[in-house]
């Protein structure tokens, strides 16, 4: 029997550990729940653990931003019989694994974690009760979506061995037990509200760049997060064709559809799809190109917050597209192609709040 509670013992010191896992510590929010386990151990059957979790949370402020965890603190107190039990098989220590299931729901998103973990070795005395504890290193996690957000323990698994004095196996060996969350207690470790995003809206000034024209035309305009949506004034490059031939070419770059992006940690990345007109393309002051002159194609473009930008401030946004070939434009449509298509364009943009 004594041999029964040592296995128990070295069940509760495998639960520290699983549990700890389960619980992604910060230190913003901080949990201490109580919880009842069902584990089956050799030659004892069925055993009822009772584990204390104490543990904290970062919880990103909005869609879009990472919960991440810190200072994990779980105390199992092993009882006298069991550190009895231990010390019958002539356990100085025991040490181990566990794997703790997790689920964390971010609203539409389900996302079921096996977290690994570290149960410390542990002296055990020769009796009275003792406390151990257990480690693991929880990745912070990026929270998509704006709803209700749960971490929920489940099941976990355990693998220990006790040790004699010097390092030697006891006649336990090591063992696997796989453990069950008693039925009507409320697994939820943390439940909270991620709420949508924050409206922004900033007025944009910068430039394109168009590669083949080997042009810069300034840009003006408004964009909005979260909606990504940019909304660019018309505006005008001028070039010189085969080197000589001095041009102008009126752009107007505006969505094309819904528009795309995720919010990070005080930046985004917005999947932009727009659609690019020009009205009016000029050679020594003469137009050449009919007022439905445009892009063939949306042009897509990932325009992305760089070091500095702040949601509530703005700051620098940056991206690299591509002009299909144009449209539209009359007679002189292959020709006029064949001076704006092509690659290596990009947007310099500043955004300021408004």
């Amino acid at each position: 029997m004594r041999i029964a509670r040592s296995l128990l013992a070295t069940c509760v010191l495998a639960l520290a550990g699983t549990v700890a896992v389960a619980t992604p510590a910060p230190a913003s929010t901080p949990i201490a729940k109580k919880l009842g386990f069902t584990c089956p151990f050799p030659l004892i059957g069925l055993q009822k653990l009772d584990v204390e979790i104490k543990a904290a949370f970062d919880v990103p402020a909005a869609p879009g931003g990472t919960f991440t965890t810190a200072d994990l603190a779980v105390a199992v107190t092993v009882p006298d019989k069991s550190t009895r039990g231990l010390a019958l098989v002539g356990a100085a220590s025991i040490e181990g694994t566990a794997s703790a299931g997790v689920t964390l729901a971010n609203g539409p998103l389900t996302l079921p974690l096996g977290l690994p973990l570290t149960v410390a070795k542990t002296a055990v005395p020769p009796s009275g009760a003792f406390t151990t504890s257990a480690s693991g290193t929880v990745p912070p996690v990026r929270l998509p979506n704006a709803g209700k957000t749960t971490l929920t323990i489940g099941n976990f698994s355990t693998r220990l061995t006790p040790k004699k004095a010097d390092g030697s196996y006891t006649g336990l060996g090591s063992f696997t037990s796989d453990c069950t969350l008693d039925p009507g207690q409320d697994p939820v470790l943390l439940s909270f509200d991620l709420g949508g995003a924050a409206s922004h809206d900033y007025g944009v000034t910068g430039s394109t760049t168009l590669k083949a024209l080997g042009a810069t035309a300034p840009l003006a305009g408004a964009f909005a997060v979260p909606a990504f949506t940019a909304a660019f004034d018309r505006t005008r490059a001028e070039f010189k064709a085969f080197g000589f031939v001095p041009g102008t070419a009126d752009l107007q770059f505006g969505p094309d559809g819904p528009q795309a992006g995720e919010l990070g940690d005080g930046g985004f990345v917005a999947h932009a799809k727009l659609a690019l007109a020009v009205p009016q393309v000029t050679l020594f002051g003469l137009p050449v190109a009919d007022a439905g002159c445009r892009a063939s194609a949306p042009v897509p473009v990932d325009l992305r917050t760089g070091p500095g930008f702040a949601l509530a401030t703005g700051g620098p946004v940056t991206g690299t597209y591509t002009i299909p070939p144009l449209t539209g434009c009359g007679a002189f449509t292959a020709y006029l192609s064949s001076l704006l298509q092509g690659g290596g364009n990009t947007f310099a943009l500043t955004l300021t709040a408004r």
